[in-house]
């Protein structure tokens, strides 16, 4: 009986301790298989990596075969030699994030300009062509692009370089009342709400298949500007805590590696700044919603 009683008391010890830890943390290896972290979406300050929610760009280890177009320019112009193509599969410069956003304009294409062509891209300007009943190559010629800029306007500052580069979706219901940080693994995105109003949004990573972030509804229990995972020994900047270990917090190695990365559970960010303004604003108590 004593022994039983030794046993009890060491399990409660234990579980107290792993309640306690922060697990948060980049993963140096991503799970094939999550569902929210499989995909891949550009980074500020690196190349864009391969999305459903961007344009594909070869040589990625999560390519798909859609992608695999030559990075070469003129693997994909015209067929007719007499027509020359000024834009083309592979291409990546900021004259191809300018047709990305007039195409978004046309509502041709739903994702936020990458600068990098790719297949994406490519069935958006062919389906542009078709309408306009050019030919219908997938490469932009003078003749295409004189068209696309005639259909729409400048961009705008915002429109080349969106606040976030996944589209935000609709809010969850239970996200439309009071304070809340709405955070969606289908949008893979954190909108935070007063009052059924989006204030700010930003693009956000989640856990693994093997350690997944919780879904459900939360409150903030406590927030610290510094902080470092007692469990992996990483840094956490920015943490609001929301369920046991698991916290948003700004994360470096998801600005590096984007979606090729993952957290032990946590909800990263990559936006510094724009995830230090939120941190001002949220309040302990304030709600939390992870959703699909």
């Amino acid at each position: 009986m004593q022994r039983q009683r030794v046993i009890i008391r060491t399990i409660g010890v234990a579980t107290a301790v792993a309640l306690a830890a922060t697990a948060c943390g980049p993963q140096k290896t991503e799970p094939v298989a999550s569902a929210s972290s499989a995909s891949s979406s550009p980074t500020a300050g690196t190349s864009p990596e391969a999305s459903p929610s961007t344009d594909d760009k070869p040589g990625e280890a999560s390519k798909s075969p859609s992608a695999s177009a030559s990075a070469s320019p003129s693997a994909s112009a015209s067929s007719s030699p007499a027509v020359k193509a000024i834009m083309a599969n592979g291409d990546e410069n900021e004259q191809v994030r300018e047709l990305q956003a007039r195409l978004r304009q046309l509502k041709l294409m739903s994702v936020a300009p990458t600068g990098f062509y790719g297949s994406k891209t490519t069935a958006a300007v062919k389906s542009f062509q078709s309408k306009h009943g050019l030919n219908a190559s997938g490469s932009v010629d003078e003749a295409t692009w004189k068209k696309i800029e005639g259909a729409s306007k400048k961009p705008t500052a915002d429109e080349l370089r969106p606040s976030t580069v996944n589209e935000v979706d609709a809010p969850d219901p239970r996200c439309m009342q009071g304070r809340v940080m709405c955070i969606s693994k289908e949008s893979r995105t954190l909108a935070w709400m007063i009052d059924g109003k989006v204030v700010s949004t930003m693009d956000v990573r989640f856990g693994s298949e093997n350690t997944p972030t919780r879904e459900g509804v939360f409150d903030v229990g406590w927030k610290a500007k510094e902080w470092t995972s007692t469990i992996y020994h990483t840094p956490m900047p920015y943490a609001m805590f929301f369920s046991g270990g698991q916290a948003v917090h700004y994360s470096a190695d998801f600005a590096a590696r984007g979606y090729n990365g993952a957290s032990h559970g946590c909800v990263n960010v990559r936006d510094k700044a724009k995830l230090s303004a939120l941190f001002d604003q949220v309040k302990v108590g304030d709600k939390v919603v992870v959703y699909w």
